[in-house]
Parts: C-alpha cells; sequence; structure tokens
C-alpha cells in the first residue's frame, strides 16, 4: 500500500464508508493501462503540464465548501490573520451597535455563535432582525442577530484574509440535495480541513474563485477526489483523441500500483500505472508438470523405457516449439511495456531534477529571508534605542505630570460632576417614557363614554324613520291623515329622545376632551413618529409600567450611589481643610484623613459615568418593543376615543338641526307660496300676450305711433322680466319643497298634487313647467338650425339658446330621462370645468316641441376655433383637459355621450373646453351614427361599433384620442393599419407623449379611461388651468 492510500486511511470513517460503496468504476467505463492506449495529444499535453511548473504557495484549509470548492488562508499572512484577531477582540466589544439597514459592500463585526470570538464578515441577506452573514477572512457563514453586528472603523475595512480555491478542471458529479453531494463534501473536509496544502494557481474566475492544483506532500487532493467519483474532470481541447480519453476521468489519473519497488515509481509518474506481464513465467504449465524428475527403473525395463523416452522427447521437443513461439509473442510484448515504462520513468527523473532545481531556488528564498531577517534584527534593535531614548524623555514629562496630576484629576471630577448636575437639571425626575406614561394615564382616566340617551336615540330615529317610510309609501290621501298622526307621535317621542340627548351631550366636556387627545397624539407622534394599527393587546399598558417603574428604581438607585459617593468625597475634604487648619484646635486626627483619596475620587467618577450612561444609554431591543407597544395602543385608544366623539359631536349637530327644523314647522308645511307665485305667473303671462298683441296692432298700424310702440316694447320687456324673476321664486318654492318631502314631510307631493312636487324631485329641478317659448323674446340661428330649430334669447340677465326638439309621448319620456341624468351628472360632481350646463327644460304648448335651454358661448365651437384660429399645442392641451374632465363627469354616471365632434365641443377664452350636450331623443347608436361623426378624413366612431358593436364609454374615448390627433395634424390624410380599423399614425412626427398617449386611445381594446387619461403625463405635465363655463365667457 502506498503512502497516499496509508495518509488516506488515516483521514478516519469516512474513507472506510466510501470506498466500499466506489470501490468498482461506474458502468460503461473503461480504464486505459499502458502509454499506448494513450492518443498522442494526451500524452502532449500531460507532457507540458508536468514540464512546466508554476509557482506553489503554502495555505492552511478554514473552510470546506464542497467536494472541489474551499477556502484558505495563506500561510505568509499568519502573522496579519493574529494581528487581525487582536484588534477585533480590542475594538468590537465597545463598537457602536449596526442601527439601520446594513451595505452589503461594507465589513462589520459578527460575534460567532460557536466560539463567542469577534470576526469580520459582510451581510448577505436581512430577515427581519437576522442577518446571513460570510466570515470573510475564513469563508464560513451563519444566520446572527442585530445585537451580534456591531460597525467596523476604516482601519479594519480591508481586503480579505481568506480566498476561494477550486479544483482546475473539476465539477460537481451530482445534486447539491444529494447524499453523494454531502458524502463528497466530508470526504474533503476530513481529508484537508485545518490543514496546509501546496497549491498551484491555473486561472481566476470572474467572481474571484481561483483555479488551483492542491498537494499534501505528493498526494494530490482532486486525483483522490477523482478517485472517489465525487467530481468529473472538463479539461479544455479540441482533439478528437483527447476527448475520447478525457471521457474516462482515470486515464489522465488512474489508480496507483501499491507494489513494493514500484512505489517510487508510481510516485513520480503520478499519472500511469505500474504495467506487468500477462504471464508470471513464459512456459506452460503442461509443460513444468512433465519436466519433474522420474525415479529409477528396474535394469529389465531399461530398453522399453529408452523407446519411450525418445518418443515422448519428440513430442515434447513440438510442444516446447510451440511454447517458444508464444513466449517470444509475450516477450516482445513485455518489451513494448518495459519501454513504455522506462520512457515513464525518465518522465520522472526529469521531474525530480526540477524537484531539485526547485529546492535549490527555495534555498536561495530561504537565504534572501535570513538576511532579511537580519537586517529586521538591526532595525529592531535601532528602534528599541530610540525607544529607549523616548522613554527617558517621556519618564522626565511623567514627573511632571505627576506635579499636577492631582489637580488635574479634580478638574476632570468637577467637570463631570457639572455635566451630571446639567442632566438633571434638564429633566430632575424623567426617565425615557414619561410623556408616554403621562399619556396612558390621560387615556385610561377622564374618558368620555358612550352617552346613555344615545341608544335610546337610535331606536327612536329607527322607529320615526319607519314611520316616514309609510307616509312615503302610501298612495291613499284617506290612509295619510291617520299615518301622518302616527308619525306625529313618533316624532314627539324623538323630540324627546333628542332633547334628553343634547342636554345629556351638553354636559360632556367634548371639545375640551378632543383638544386634549389631539394635544396628546401630536406630542408623542412628534416623539415616537408613525405607529402602527396592528392591536398592541390589552397587556401592552400592565408591561410598559412594569418596565418604567424598573427603570426608575434602577435610576434612583444609580443616583444614590453617585450622590453617596459625593458626599463621601466631601467629607473627606471637610476633615482634610480642619486637619490643614493650624490656627484652631481640631478633633480631626491623621488617622481621620489617612483614607486613600483615589479610591474616593475612582468611586465618584464611576458613580458619576454610570449615572450618564444610564441617561444616555440607547433602548435595547426588548425595551423599544415595550415601548412600541405601549405607544402603539395608547394612539388606538386615542383614535377609538377620537372616532367616539366625532360621532357623538355628529349625532348632536344632527339631531339640533333637526329639533330646529321642527320648531320651524310646527305643523305639516304647505304650498300656499307656491300657489301664489303661480297665479301671479299665470297673471303675468296674461299681461305679457296682450301686451305683445298690442305691440303687433300698433305696429300694423296706417300710421304707427313710434313714441307709442317704444313704450309699448318697454312695456313688454318690464312684464317678461317680472315673469322670469316670478318664475326664479316658484323654482325656489319647488326646492324648498322638495327638500321638505325628501326629509322630514314626505306627504307633500300626496297633499298637493295639483303642485306637482314629484316632477320637479325627478327632473332634480330642471323641468320647468312656466315656461314656454312664448315668452321669450328670441331670434333664429338659421345658419345653425338645419336639424333642428335654435332660438339665441335672454333669460334672467344670461344670453342663451333653445334647442328645439320633435317629440313625442316615447321620445318625451326619453328625453325627460336623459336630460335628467345628464344634469344630474354635473349638479353631483365635485368638478363641473368641462360640462355644458343645462339652464332649464320645458315643453311647448303651442308646438310638439320640447326645448333644452343651454349658456351661448360667444367664443364658438372648437371647428369654428381651429378654422379662424387654431389653438397652439399648450392651448390644444388645456382644453382637451377640460373635455377629459367633461367626460370623467358623464362617465362616472354611467352615461354615453356618443356625439362627441368639433361642432360640440366648445372654446372658453382659449383655455377651457367644454364637452357640450347631445340629442336625448337618441341613443348613443343612433347619435353615433350622424354625418357629423368625421373630421377631415378621420372617422370618430370607434371600430367596435363599425362592426355593429353597442356604444360604451370607451367609444367616447376612442372619439377623445381622434380629436387630439386632428388637433396636431388638421390637413394630414390618414390611412388605416393593417387591421383596417385605426388610423396609421406611422408617418406623422409625433410627440413623444402624445405618441404614448394617442398609442393607448387609437386601439381596439384596452384603451385608456377619463381618470387614466387625465393622469396621463401629457395632461400631467402641461400646466393648464380651468374656468367655470357657468361664469361669464371673455370674447374670443
Amino acid at each position: 500500500m502506498t503512502p497516499d492510500c496509508m495518509r488516506l486511511q488515516q483521514q478516519g470513517g469516512a474513507w472506510e464508508q466510501l470506498s466500499t460503496t466506489l470501490e468498482a468504476p461506474p458502468q460503461g467505463v473503461t480504464y486505459l493501462s499502458k502509454a499506448g492506449d494513450f492518443p498522442p495529444e494526451a500524452l502532449t499535453l500531460m507532457d507540458k503540464s508536468k514540464s512546466e511548473p508554476e509557482k506553489m504557495e503554502l495555505v492552511g484549509v478554514t473552510h470546506v465548501v464542497d467536494a472541489i470548492t474551499f477556502w484558505a488562508q495563506n500561510v505568509s499572512e499568519d502573522q496579519a490573520v493574529e494581528k487581525m484577531t487582536n484588534m477585533m477582540s480590542e475594538k468590537c466589544p465597545v463598537a457602536r451597535r449596526l442601527m439601520g439597514n446594513p451595505s452589503p459592500q461594507k465589513i462589520y463585526g459578527a460575534l460567532f455563535s460557536e466560539d463567542g470570538c469577534w470576526y469580520r464578515c459582510k451581510v448577505l441577506q436581512q430577515t427581519e432582525d437576522k442577518f446571513q452573514v460570510s466570515y470573510i477572512d475564513y469563508g464560513n457563514t451563519e444566520a446572527i442577530s442585530r445585537s451580534a453586528l456591531v460597525e467596523l472603523s476604516e482601519d479594519l475595512q480591508t481586503v480579505n484574509l481568506a480566498k476561494k480555491y477550486k479544483f482546475w478542471g473539476f465539477h460537481i458529479s451530482s445534486d447539491q440535495d444529494s447524499p453523494h453531494f454531502l458524502q463528497g463534501k466530508t470526504f474533503l473536509h476530513n481529508l484537508i480541513s485545518g490543514k496546509k496544502l501546496r497549491i498551484q494557481k491555473k486561472s481566476v474566475c470572474f467572481d474571484g474563485t481561483i483555479l488551483v492544483q492542491a498537494f499534501q506532500g505528493n498526494l494530490d487532493i482532486g486525483e483522490e477526489v477523482l478517485k472517489m467519483k465525487f467530481a468529473r474532470l472538463s479539461l479544455p481541447g479540441n482533439s478528437l483523441h483527447l476527448s475520447r480519453v478525457l471521457q474516462d476521468p482515470s486515464a489522465l489519473w488512474p489508480h496507483r500500483v501499491v507494489e513494493r519497488g514500484d512505489l517510487e515509481m508510481t510516485a513520480s509518474l503520478g499519472s500511469m500505472p505500474k504495467l506487468r506481464p500477462a504471464f508470471a513465467d513464459p512456459k506452460p504449465q503442461a509443460h513444468k508438470e512433465k519436466s519433474t524428475t522420474t525415479p529409477l527403473q528396474p535394469a529389465n525395463l531399461l530398453k522399453k523405457k529408452m523407446d519411450q523416452d525418445l518418443v515422448e522427447e519428440n513430442e515434447r521437443l513440438k510442444a516446447e516449439r510451440s511454447t517458444q513461439q508464444q513466449s517470444a509473442i509475450v516477450q516482445e510484448r513485455e518489451l513494448r511495456d518495459i519501454q513504455a515504462e522506462l520512457q515513464r520513468a525518465n518522465l520522472a527523473v526529469l521531474k525530480e531534477v526540477k524537484e531539485v532545481e526547485k529546492l535549490k531556488e527555495g534555498n536561495d528564498i530561504l537565504q534572501q529571508k535570513a538576511d532579511n531577517l537580519q537586517n529586521q534584527l538591526k532595525e529592531t534593535r535601532l528602534a528599541l534605542q530610540l525607544l529607549q531614548q523616548e522613554a527617558q524623555k517621556n519618564a522626565g514629562e511623567v514627573e511632571k505630570l505627576l506635579e499636577t496630576a492631582v489637580g488635574d484629576k479634580l478638574g476632570k471630577l468637577a467637570e463631570k460632576v457639572d455635566l451630571v448636575r446639567k442632566v438633571r437639571e434638564s429633566s430632575p425626575s424623567s426617565t425615557v417614557g414619561d410623556s408616554l406614561l403621562q399619556a396612558i394615564n390621560i387615556v385610561r382616566n377622564n374618558g368620555i363614554s358612550v352617552p346613555v340617551a344615545m341608544e335610546k336615540l337610535e331606536v327612536a330615529w329607527k322607529e320615526y324613520s319607519y314611520a316616514q317610510e309609510m307616509v312615503k309609501a302610501c298612495q291613499m290621501r284617506d290612509e295619510l291623515v291617520d299615518l301622518i298622526d302616527l308619525r306625529n307621535k313618533v316624532r314627539c317621542a324623538l323630540v324627546a329622545t333628542v332633547d334628553d340627548y343634547i342636554q345629556e351631550v351638553d354636559g360632556l366636556p367634548i371639545s375640551e376632551r378632543m383638544d386634549m387627545l389631539e394635544h396628546v397624539a401630536a406630542s408623542l407622534t412628534a416623539v415616537f413618529g408613525a405607529f402602527s394599527a396592528e392591536d398592541a393587546g390589552d397587556q401592552a399598558f400592565d408591561q410598559f409600567s412594569e418596565w418604567k417603574s424598573q427603570k426608575q428604581q434602577e435610576s434612583q438607585s444609580v443616583r444614590e450611589r453617585t450622590d453617596a459617593a459625593l458626599e463621601s468625597l466631601c467629607s473627606w475634604f471637610s476633615h482634610m481643610g480642619k486637619f490643614f487648619c493650624l490656627s484652631s484646635k481640631t478633633s480631626v486626627c491623621l488617622s481621620d484623613v489617612a483614607v486613600g483619596l483615589d479610591t474616593l475620587l475612582k468611586r465618584a467618577e464611576l458613580d458619576m459615568c454610570k449615572e450618564l450612561d444610564v441617561s444616555q444609554t440607547e433602548q435595547k431591543d426588548q425595551d423599544v418593543q415595550i415601548v412600541c407597544g405601549a405607544f402603539n395602543r395608547v394612539m388606538q385608544e386615542i383614535q377609538n376615543e377620537q372616532s367616539l366623539l366625532c360621532n357623538i359631536r355628529e349625532k348632536y349637530l344632527q339631531n339640533l338641526q333637526f329639533k330646529e327644523e321642527l320648531h320651524h314647522w310646527q305643523n305639516t308645511p304647505n304650498a300656499d307660496k307656491l300657489f301664489l307665485v303661480k297665479k301671479s305667473i299665470r297673471s303675468l303671462r296674461s299681461q305679457l300676450r296682450w301686451r305683445l298683441v298690442e305691440e303687433e296692432s300698433l305696429e300694423e298700424a296706417e300710421e304707427q305711433d313710434l313714441t307709442e310702440i317704444v313704450k309699448k316694447k318697454e312695456e313688454i320687456a318690464e312684464t317678461r322680466n317680472a315673469l322670469f324673476q316670478e318664475i326664479s321664486r316658484e323654482k325656489e318654492e319647488y326646492r324648498k319643497l322638495s327638500v321638505l318631502a325628501k326629509g322630514g314631510f314626505p306627504e307633500l307631493p300626496l297633499l298637493y298634487p295639483e303642485a306637482d312636487i314629484l316632477s320637479y324631485m325627478s327632473s332634480e329641478g330642471l323641468l320647468v313647467k312656466s315656461l314656454d317659448r312664448d315668452v321669450f323674446d328670441a331670434e333664429p340661428m338659421r345658419e345653425l338650425s338645419r336639424r333642428r330649430p335654435l332660438l339665441c334669447t335672454e333669460f334672467q340677465g344670461q344670453r342663451v339658446i333653445l334647442k328645439g326638439y320633435s317629440v313625442d309621448e316615447e321620445t318625451e319620456k326619453r328625453m325627460l330621462a336623459g336630460a335628467t341624468e345628464y344634469h344630474r351628472a354635473r349638479t353631483f360632481s365635485e368638478e363641473r370645468a368641462g360640462l355644458l350646463p343645462l339652464v332649464a327644460l320645458f315643453l311647448g304648448k303651442s308646438d310638439p316641441l320640447a326645448y333644452v335651454m343651454v349658456p351661448y358661448f360667444t367664443g364658438g365651437s372648437l371647428k369654428v376655433v381651429q378654422k379662424s384660429s387654431p389653438l397652439t399645442t399648450s392651448e390644444t392641451v388645456a382644453v382637451m383637459r377640460g373635455v377629459a374632465l367633461g367626460l370623467q363627469m358623464l362617465h362616472r354616471f354611467g352615461i354615453v355621450h356618443g356625439s362627441l365632434h368639433p361642432s360640440n365641443v366648445f372654446v372658453l377664452n382659449r383655455e377651457q373646453g367644454v364637452v357640450g350636450d347631445f340629442d336625448f331623443t337618441k341613443t348613443p347608436e343612433q347619435r353615433a351614427a350622424e354625418r357629423g361623426m368625421v373630421v377631415g378624413s378621420l372617422s370618430l366612431v370607434a371600430p367596435e361599433m363599425r362592426q355593429g358593436q353597442s356604444a360604451s364609454q370607451s367609444c367616447d374615448m376612442y372619439s377623445f384620442g381622434c380629436l387630439m390627433l386632428w388637433l396636431h395634424f388638421p390637413e394630414a390624410r390618414y390611412t388605416l393599419k393593417t387591421d383596417g380599423l385605426t388610423p396609421d399614425t406611422s408617418e406623422l412626427k409625433l410627440d413623444p407623449k402624445l405618441n404614448g398617449l394617442l398609442s393607448k386611445l387609437l386601439v381596439c381594446t384596452g384603451r385608456l379611461t377619463a381618470p387614466e387619461v387625465l393622469s396621463d403625463n401629457y395632461f400631467l405635465e402641461g400646466g393648464v388651468c380651468a374656468c367655470d363655463p357657468e361664469s361669464p365667457p371673455k370674447d374670443s
């Protein structure tokens, strides 16, 4: 057995366990046994690797990663490792703990869990308060807590003392989770861990891993791993013969022949086996048996025996000849094997010669190191002399310092006393969390609970709401009286409960409590920051109180020790002062002042430092958790109580308002004022018609009296204005009655059916039945009245347009419903700037027309503006933002416009776009089919509608995108894309922001919504402003 194998057996149980399982070669693998079996390229590669040795280094293995990868330190850096270990043990215990998130590029100090020593590391990963670190000077990793991690100074931010090595040309032959992988790691760990290796560098990977060949004595570590089949070999090369050889890794590193006498040769060759002939003896076995000595025979048989011997001799000679021929063949084969062994022996000799040369070079290096050590010794002696001189110099300075040592010590002590005094004055009796403890007391004490009358109030309101619903659902006037009486009784009970609730709430200090809670919450937030919504638990206050009490006891104990030490020091100085006073007698003797001053000073200094540390120390993780839990609990209690107080106050205000309304309407309100206004309107309309007839008669007379005609016109204008004012009063009365009907008096529409309150309520006040076409002094707009009559007039001092629609009973209902939805969408929206308002809607009494009244804009439509004075880019952004706002209002209420084109978009002051109304008598599909849905060569109808699908809000966004494209390129001729549905904009030079917006609008599916369009960069960075279309516009 070779020494290498003996060393492997000495590594422990890993060799014995693995050799039994891995003794046989893998199936399909054939080992080469002779040099003739190697192709020339493989022999050349081996010769080159042996004839060109590189510089060897000595390293100590610190950690094994897997069967072919390990970490090691260079032996020449042993002093650096020892120095680093000493520095870490000195600096890390007093270093600052890690706060916040660590940097993956920075080096930190970590407390290793197994030996309790400090080592340098880098943080690989953070999970909550656990950190996965890698010890850069040794290569191993582990998970540690935040308390075991400290910051390191710049002098420790140096390069790693350990490097990562990997066997050159080797790859792991199994998965990382497989048992074979773990066996390989265990094998290499038992073989090299904690030992020194000679390595020969081959290459360096991109991640810094060094590819090497490693040796332990004459043992090739990579060859041993390969023999145990824990890795596979993959050397670079392109030769066909070499690739066949490398299919079997053992062809380059075969098993060594373990025979006495061949040990030296196999150790030197390393990669070639010791060969033996096919037969140990060239003679055949049969011949050996027949060549044994024959005993003597009797004389009478001698002649017969001689004849028999002649025959046997002939046979033997024939067999010997055949055997000699076979032996010649075997000897020839052995001769070739011997020549191959001689060749390997020559290579081994060359290798030994090179090793001798290396030893000579090593001897020269050692001699050079010896010379260097001699020079260092001289330098050290010189440095020692300098240190001795400096020590003598320092001795003199120490003597001078000793002269002022007592004064300096007392001066430093006085500084610390002053610092302690300032700390105590700044917070004489407070420690960490006093403000939080005060807040806990405020939250726990003097809290306002739910009023007793509040529950009764909720029950009373439910009964009252039920009674109101019964009144509202009643259709028979005879039953209404009984329901109203029942409701009034319930209302009286509710009023009594409301009085009790208001009286109880008036006695509660709600405002003061809310101010106090708000102040406490603001002060705690300023100190502790935002709080967590997670439930901290009921035990949070008790834990904090216990922790607070413990901290106060600790602080009080430290202060008492400080005071005691300073009192002892003051007593000593008092005795010393009396003892030194020679002018008076004293009872102080020498034994009283013999107590060591240094001991008193040291004790006082230590106690004051302890008190300063306690007052300035940072909280531990457990302390932070307790304080944060109490803080979160306090803030949650404050939030809950604030919510309760707001609810109490809100109910208080609502019930107070309810009580005031009932006090105003002690009995059921009536519609008498509305009837008086209606009567006045009828009278004014009659007067207006009569005066119009008179005016017509004056104008048709043969001799016209111009003065009388002018006077009559003035009377007509006054009557018309008075009529419009009465209509405004009527609308106000309707609004009041509508509010009462929606609130506490739902019986009003049934009590006064002739008032027709439900019509006003169902149209949200849009329908005005008192208006008629004849009451207006309107001028026809003939140039715009192609499809329907358009009239321009004044109403209540505002220029308006009357848009007439021919209706029958069915279309009238559809128009009222559509106009009401449109009016509701604008009325109840927060942003109203982008949608055209509807002033009123009325039905003609003398013709089958319904009229919609809208404001008159002098600036005109988008089509007119673009024709006369096109918008600039910034103006286009402002106008189209208003259009998007209008579409957003409609879409929020589920309304599809379906008629968005340049003639239906209005421009205010060239800075605000307004979406116009649409034909309420038609469906969105009918509106989209009108001829106006085309601009230039661009169709504003969405592709899905052209394919027969129903209209949707997405169709409006497609029309919006087409308008955007037309505004920027009004003269372009557009063609369709290959899909045949959307316009092709590839030939246009679009701004990147505009292109990004249009690419998400002019598509068949997945278009942006109106809110998403308003959030696009095209509008966010446009710097637009908005104005209300109801305000009087400026002339363009």
